[in-house]
């Protein structure tokens, strides 16, 4: 089956063939947060979604050139800069920060570039934009000194998100619809300073002002990765107005369209069944949950098993399925290993399974409950391989087949080294029991697995791994 993907902006399954001429790079951006609080889970489910899209691409054996952007100014930067007394750079830093420590435990593989839109170089990529846009005369300055897209000059506008321009209606709500613009509908590119945003602006041709919101993207992602793109991802809640501003401030300035080849949106994830929100008290951030225990693998897992368009609902009962399932996939991989070094490892050759089912499965818009599946299946059928007896190169051969697996899913456990609490404890148990002294090794046995340890008395002598939490 050929590589497909459900193309948002055609609504149709569509065959994956990337710009480059030998089809070998893929240019992708991906809307990372703004950084005015931590990342929930639900921004998460994006970019979880997003990795996973990353990793396929590369194990189908394209180089992924990946940019993923960090909103630092917008209003709610500004306001909790002022609100904490800091300079806006001083207040992001920190959320910068737990965002990359986020990304490192859910496994999601780092960005290329993660352009922050205050640098200089992009704050000048924005500039010399809206001054082309004006020259062309899809943008003007209003009565209230902002620049705004004259969206009436480009008829593709509404494309992405299939609706008429006749539908859109002034809110009452959003102060914007109070300035004097051409249609309600146009959108900020420059936003004049006002009183409320403090210190925060740069000088312009317009006089002092910032970027507004959908501009931003725009220029960090052709200032990296050019005019054109292949993928650009993101929530269902960026369809519009957020990207749709994209194309055509994009198209409007390059003159070369279509700015994205293939623009991939993700459902919405649900907490128990209800939108997310703090007033609900079902708001929640990575180190939320790794305070009650859970690991970054089994948030991972728990992100990553629904399909990215379908909604997810995110429960308590959910990641516990996802330990049962992790911890079903640490003890098949313990069986294969000690199965792999029961005989001479470097006397075997591994054979590489052929089975190409998980692959299948993902390159059809990145199926990832029939890909689960798949992997289970196998699971299954080693695991009546290992009970009937396989010799090291057999074994070899599954570790060899759940490597590449792994390499997209990133699941399997991290190796962690006990510290010399453990290694003490450990060695206190072995010599209990050498002097058969049981009730104290099976003190030490407990207080072992407490700290978060497995013992295992083998032939071989005492075995200590971290423990699988069932």
């Amino acid at each position: 089956m050929a590589l497909r993907f459900f193309n948002t902006y055609s609504r149709e399954l569509e065959e994956f063939h990337p710009l480059d001429p030998e089809g070998k790079i893929v240019k992708m951006y991906t809307c990372g947060p703004t950084v005015y609080s931590r990342a929930h889970i639900g921004n998460f489910r994006a970019y979880v979604f997003e990795d996973l899209l990353q990793r396929h691409l590369e194990a189908r054996g394209f180089a992924v050139h990946r940019v993923m952007n960090l909103t630092d100014v917008d209003d709610k930067t500004i306001r909790g800069s002022r609100a904490g007394n800091l300079p806006l750079q001083e207040f992001t830093a920190p959320f910068k920060e737990a965002f990359y420590q986020d990304l490192e435990t859910l496994q999601i593989e780092m960005a290329g570039a993660f352009p922050a839109a205050t640098e200089e170089r992009y704050i000048a990529a924005m500039i010399a934009m809206i001054s082309t846009l004006i020259e062309r005369e899809l943008a003007y300055q209003a009565d209230d000194k902002s620049v705004y897209y004259r969206i009436n000059r480009f008829p593709k506008y509404g494309q992405l998100a299939h609706f008429d321009l006749a539908e859109l209606r002034p809110t009452g709500r959003v102060k914007s619809d109070e300035y004097d613009k051409e249609h309600v509908g146009d959108f900020a590119l420059w936003k004049a300073w006002a009183e409320e945003d403090g210190d925060v602006g740069w000088k312009s041709p317009w006089g002092r002002g910032r970027p507004g919101w959908h501009i931003e993207c725009s220029a960090m992602a052709m200032s990296l990765l050019g005019e054109q793109l292949d993928i650009h991802c993101g929530g269902v809640d960026n369809i519009f107005p957020h990207h749709e501003a994209e194309i055509a401030q994009s198209e409007g300035c390059s003159g070369k369209a279509p700015f994205v080849r293939y623009w991939l949106h993700c459902a919405h994830l649900l907490v128990e069944g209800q939108k997310m929100s703090k007033s609900l008290g079902n708001f929640h951030t990575l180190p939320d949950l790794l305070a009650k225990g859970y690991s970054g693998r089994e948030v991972r897992y728990s992100l990553l098993r629904v399909h990215y368009r379908a909604p997810l609902n995110f429960t308590w009962d959910g990641l516990e399925e996802a330990r049962q399932s992790l911890a079903r996939l640490d003890e098949w991989l313990r069986r294969l290993w000690e199965a792999a070094r029961a005989g001479n490892l470097q006397a075997h050759q591994a054979k590489t399974i052929a089975d190409d089912g998980f692959a299948a499965a993902l390159d059809d818009d990145l199926n990832i409950s029939a890909a689960l599946g798949h992997l289970f299946e196998q699971i299954r059928e080693s695991n009546r391989e290992l009970d009937t007896g396989i010799d090291s190169a057999r074994a070899l051969s599954w570790l060899e087949w759940w490597g590449r697996i792994n390499s997209v899913l990133a699941l399997e456990a991290t190796e962690t080294k006990p510290n010399e609490q453990i290694v003490r404890m450990a060695e206190e148990r072995a010599r209990a029991r050498g002097t058969r002294d049981w009730k104290k090794s099976d003190e030490l046995r407990d207080a072992l697995n407490a700290l978060g340890w497995d013992v295992r008395d083998t032939k071989d002598g005492q075995l200590v791994t971290p423990r699988v939490r069932a």
